[in-house]
């Protein structure tokens, strides 16, 4: 009986011992110089401490967001140069037009509408390189500002300046034009607009054909 008495008391001094040292754990801060005594003359110290590190890592995270705003601006700086850079080289035709439409609006823009003379322009290097003839090149350069006229109206009207592209002879459109620049271009007749878009669209190919539209 004794035996039994005194085997469970150690048993219990044993379970409370156990119990004490759950107990220590659970009670132990993760921190061992964390001060739970505010008025402690050290709680001072610590607490600056601790919001130095804080203001610290807010100045740390407020620098990251602005330098990699910074970043990601010079990135799709970068990536628009990029772009139009490849846009240039993607569309050589670009300068041919641009060189044109020059050429056009200086010899004829006393005489003739500038939104006309860059209409031909664009039509005439979009159509250049094509397989197609030389009177239909002028017809479709005459089209992109007269739409509505007859196809079979104007291959009349390219026939002379057709004939003069395949046999090289050289017509004198600035002449042509200049007995116009006096005049009002809405004043013109239709017929006397498309004489002028022919004769426009003839220099225009003329201006194409010349080596200094290669430069």
């Amino acid at each position: 009986m004794t035996n039994k008495v005194n085997g469970s008391e150690t048993f219990n001094t044993l379970l409370s011992q156990v119990e004490l040292e759950l107990l220590d754990t659970l009670l132990e801060p993760e921190d061992g110089t964390y001060p739970w005594n505010p008025a402690n003359h050290e709680s001072e110290a610590y607490f600056s401490q601790l919001e130095q590190q804080l203001a610290t890592q807010d100045f740390l995270d407020e620098e990251l967001f602005t330098q990699s705003q910074a970043f990601y601006n010079h990135l799709d700086s970068l990536w628009s140069e990029v772009v139009t850079s490849t846009h240039h080289k993607c569309d050589p035709n670009e300068s041919v037009v641009d060189k044109l439409q020059v050429a056009l609006n200086s010899a004829f823009a006393n005489a003739v509408p500038q939104n006309w003379l860059n209409a031909i322009a664009l039509k005439a290097t979009e159509i250049f390189a094509s397989e197609q003839t030389i009177s239909d090149q002028l017809v479709q350069c005459v089209q992109s500002v007269l739409p509505a006229w007859d196809i079979e109206d104007l291959f009349v009207l390219t026939r002379p300046f057709a004939h003069a592209m395949r046999s090289r002879e050289s017509t004198d459109v600035t002449a042509m034009i200049s007995k116009i620049e006096n005049r009002d271009w809405l004043t013109l007749s239709e017929v006397e607009q498309a004489k002028i878009s022919v004769a426009i669209a003839y220099y225009a190919f003329r201006q194409l054909n010349s080596p200094d539209s290669e430069d």
